[in-house]
């Protein structure tokens, strides 16, 4: 008989949280794992669950972003109603607030095996003290009812182990992964450039992620008015929307950039726009693994990223990338433009970009491991 296995994430929105944690439910071996996907609503890829006959999931209304006392007790008891008529043997969550809620939630419905994957952390060093302090002390507790801590990256690991949260022996890693059979993504990267008004000649600089403040595209845009003052043939594209799009619009009208930075809203075309790209750039000021860092450096695209958690585990300062001091979006800027100028040293480092994500990135092979670990902790 197939065991039950539920996978709880917050909202599914177009970040790597989500689509691996929607990956993995479609791909779970049916012949052993009887998956369930429980989630908040609104998300971007809710209609791709509702349509899709291979996912069975429960929407829980009252589980949202942000705080909120109220709906999160609400969504408390929600979910442990939810446990309790589904009697799932594995509850795994993914994302801070389902992370928090959901653990507690396992542990009133009595829930066999509880696993959490940190894809980053609810809270960080620009947090004030207090915040901060508060959101160790929920994991802390939350770690209690945990069977065991998955991370997506070295840097999160250690991260985790200097905050109490766990001993390095019992942390496990299983990397975000992405699909590698299909990048780079073939792509006529003239036209798709034509497509969205960029010229098909322009040199690319291409950034993904949510537009809120851990993604930091305030400083993508100053860092494309710094290179576009040297490389005036360059176009920086984002991929991806949120709450700081029209104030990120508004300041690259004011820089003079109109046209010249550009952002495009989600794109389900993103591997081709990775495989189209002459530099990625990455301004998040935190991280788990970022997705579209491994995306875009398999691609091909040689990352000029801000150097914070998981990015640290995957670029070589100088050899498959360059890693900058987080806000310094000066430096940033210098790295790309040398780039841009230096076609021969973009390539050669776009190569090894591509060379370094290896087996461990693959998103089925993510699927495998987090089988494993299942059968592993159910065995126990």
């Amino acid at each position: 008989m197939a065991v039950k296995v539920a996978h709880l994430v917050t909202r599914l929105d177009m970040g790597g949280a989500q689509q691996n944690t929607l990956h993995t439910v479609r791909h779970l071996d049916r012949a052993k794992f009887d998956p369930l996907l429980i989630c908040g609503s609104g998300g971007l890829l809710d209609e791709d669950v509702v349509n899709d006959p291979s996912v069975r999931s429960r929407f829980v209304d009252s589980l949202v972003r942000d705080i909120n006392p109220f709906l999160d007790l609400l969504a408390l008891f929600e979910l442990s109603n939810i446990l309790l008529s589904e009697r799932p043997s594995v509850l795994h969550t993914h994302s801070s607030k389902a992370g928090i809620l959901g653990r507690l939630a396992a542990a009133l419905a009595g829930v066999p095996v509880v696993v959490h994957t940190y894809h980053g952390f609810g809270f960080h060093d620009r947090q004030p003290a207090v915040v901060k302090s508060l959101y160790v002390f929920l994991e802390k507790i939350c770690a209690y009812f945990t069977d065991a801590l998955v991370f997506v990256s070295k840097a999160n690991i250690d991260y985790a182990v200097a905050h109490d949260l766990v001993q390095p022996q019992d942390a496990v890693l299983i990397r975000s992964g992405v699909k590698l059979s299909g990048l780079p993504a073939p792509v006529d990267a003239a036209k798709l450039k034509m497509s969205a008004g960029v010229g098909m000649h322009k040199l690319l600089v291409v950034s993904v992620g949510n537009l809120k403040p851990q993604k930091n595209a305030a400083d993508f845009v100053e860092a494309a008015a710094a290179v576009l003052a040297e490389v005036p043939d360059a176009r920086f594209v984002f991929l991806g929307d949120g709450p700081q799009r029209r104030a990120l619009e508004a300041r690259a009208f004011v820089l003079g950039l109109e046209g010249k930075v550009l952002f495009l809203g989600w794109r389900r075309d993103a591997a081709e726009w990775l495989a189209a790209a002459d530099v990625f750039v990455m301004t998040s000021l935190w991280e788990g693994l970022p997705r579209a860092l491994v995306e875009a450096m398999k691609s091909g695209a040689p990352p000029v990223c801000y150097a914070t958690d998981g990015v640290t585990d995957l670029i070589l300062d100088g050899v498959n990338g360059y890693q900058v001091e987080p806000g310094n979006y000066r430096a940033l800027a210098a790295r790309v433009s040398a780039l841009l100028k230096d076609e021969p040293s973009r390539k050669k480092m776009g190569a090894a970009a591509a060379s370094a994500i290896g087996p461990e990135f693959d998103i089925d092979g993510m699927v495998r491991s987090q089988e494993r670990l299942y059968e592993r902790l159910l065995s126990v």
